[in-house]
């Protein structure tokens, strides 16, 4: 007569704790359930987000509050509170039909011509900086050559280049462009370059051995090693489209835009439109920079090429 076999065979004994639990071994007895490891890593990431998101915007809370009272106390013409300035921007921009998103006559004709002209320069800087940029950071050679000659304009201030515009173009729409794309595409011409120019040798190698066709290497190795260091052009170059565009605007013979607002604002003396203009021109930074920082994480990660 054959014995019972032992509890060895077949699986592993059952301890107390098992029993307890429902579990042997290491495994889960048919509950499906999952560790809760990657939940708790999430919950972990998330947790220091949300208070740095929420310090922030606390910092931003006081500082209005301060600058509300402060207001108040004075009491100058000057420096009105913001709750007077936020009051009146949505008067004058935001309080239109929803056909127009709420958007007023006023912002339809300054704001979007404005955000149109900024777009064009942006575009039009970030092609040409990004493709001028891989071109010369490909050679050493052509890098030296290049490079007195980048820095030399970049360090030509934006303003000083307007009259040769003028001059060239007249006043209008596409002197404004051509100034705000012409002015702003160095940052990220000069950061492209030192991002093609710093790929891994390594790298380079590995695409020799593979006999990687030019496109291949274009695509495949030096944009995505590339990619930080064109980020970091691409805000600075948005800073300056912004800064440039307001400029621009600026000048006579403009007839519309947020920078024709604040001369006529001034030249009326209208103090509240001149700081809702201001107040207006932060806060698209914010938002414009905002947007450009999602994208940078969502191609780039922590600055990892993806």
């Amino acid at each position: 007569m054959r014995g019972r076999p032992g509890p060895t065979a077949g699986k592993p004994p059952r301890t107390d704790t098992d029993k307890e639990t429902g579990t042997a071994g290491t495994g889960t007895a048919g509950t499906g359930t999952v560790s809760p490891a990657p939940v708790a890593s999430r919950t972990a990431r998330v947790g220091p987000l949300a208070r740095g998101a929420l310090l922030r915007w606390l910092v931003l809370a006081l500082a209005v509050g301060v600058w509300q009272l402060a207001a108040r106390a004075h009491g100058s013409v000057y420096f009105p509170p913001p709750g007077r300035i936020a009051h009146h921007a949505y008067d004058l921009w935001f309080s239109g039909p929803a056909r127009q998103l709420f958007l007023t006559d006023a912002a339809v004709d300054n704001i979007l011509p404005s955000l149109g002209r900024m777009a064009a320069g942006f575009a039009l800087a970030a092609v040409a900086g990004v493709a001028l940029g891989i071109a010369v950071g490909r050679s050493r050679r052509a890098y030296a050559l290049c490079n007195p000659v980048l820095q030399f304009a970049r360090a030509v201030p934006p303003p000083a280049l307007v009259p040769v515009f003028v001059v060239v173009l007249d006043f209008g729409t596409q002197m404004q462009v051509a100034s705000i794309a012409f002015s702003a595409v160095w940052p990220v011409l000069i950061n492209t370059a030192e991002g093609a120019r710093n790929v891994d040798p390594l790298r380079l190698e590995v695409a020799t051995v593979l006999r990687l066709t030019a496109f291949e290497r274009l695509w495949l190795l030096l944009l995505p090693s590339a990619l930080p260091r064109i980020f970091a052009g691409l805000r600075l170059t948005l800073s300056l489209s912004l800064i440039l565009m307001v400029f621009s605007e600026l000048l006579p013979g403009t007839a519309n835009g947020i920078g024709f607002t604040l001369t006529d604002a001034q030249s009326r003396s209208d103090l509240l439109t001149v700081w809702a203009a201001l107040v207006l021109l932060g806060a698209l930074g914010y938002l414009l920079n905002t947007g450009l920082l999602t994208v940078e994480k969502r191609l780039i990660g922590n600055g990892r090429p993806q």
